[in-house]
């Protein structure tokens, strides 16, 4: 396929399909619930008019470790970040009981996880195909993520910092395994 095409189908899957995910939230989940698997196929469509391989959508184990030190440093910031904003609003200190249950916390790492192929192994990608800076694609794609949570006022400017950071960790190391945990993690503490 030509690149002229392609950044046009970038453009689309950057501008479309978060307005598709907001219709979903609002409206589609209640009216036509079937339509998630819009979502399915245009992610696969995706990927492969772009020829996307495991190595460009960040599903692979050689960098493991590597992308795991990255999200480390970055994750730990963030959430010491969290602990310190929750005992300035003196938020209660002790753990709901349902928030460390395995069966919850394996079932929100797969939403995580879920969160990570499309806002990184699709938007972030398809931003990058777009603008050339790598901050400000991964600032955009954090803008694209922010606006997905609208019109939450807590999630909203968290979802801004948390996919704008996400987003470039996965340009620097492309792996969204330990962006799911770390997102998982903060998401858990939020």
């Amino acid at each position: 396929m030509k690149a002229r095409s392609l950044r046009w189908l970038s453009l689309a899957d950057v501008s479309l399909l978060p307005a598709f995910v907001l219709w979903f939230i609002w409206q589609l989940q209640f009216t036509a619930r079937w339509t998630w698997w819009i979502f399915v196929l245009w992610l696969l469509a995706s990927f492969l008019l772009h020829r996307d391989n495991p190595k460009t959508i960040g599903w692979r184990a050689d960098n493991i470790w590597a992308a795991t030190k990255l999200a480390l440093i970055v994750f730990s910031l963030m959430a010491a970040g969290l602990v310190v904003i929750g005992m300035l609003l003196r938020a209660p200190r002790h753990l709901p009981p349902n928030l460390v249950s395995w069966p919850r916390l394996w079932r929100y790492f797969a939403f995580c996880l879920l969160h990570q192929v499309v806002l990184n192994s699709l938007m972030h990608n398809r931003m990058l195909s777009l603008v050339r800076s790598e901050w400000g694609a991964a600032a955009l794609t954090g803008t694209i993520f922010a606006a997905c949570h609208w019109p939450n006022p807590v999630l909203v400017p968290l979802t801004f910092v948390g996919g704008a950071a996400m987003a470039w960790m996965f340009g620097r190391a492309r792996n969204v395994i330990p962006l799911a945990i770390g997102q998982a993690v903060l998401g858990s503490l939020v």
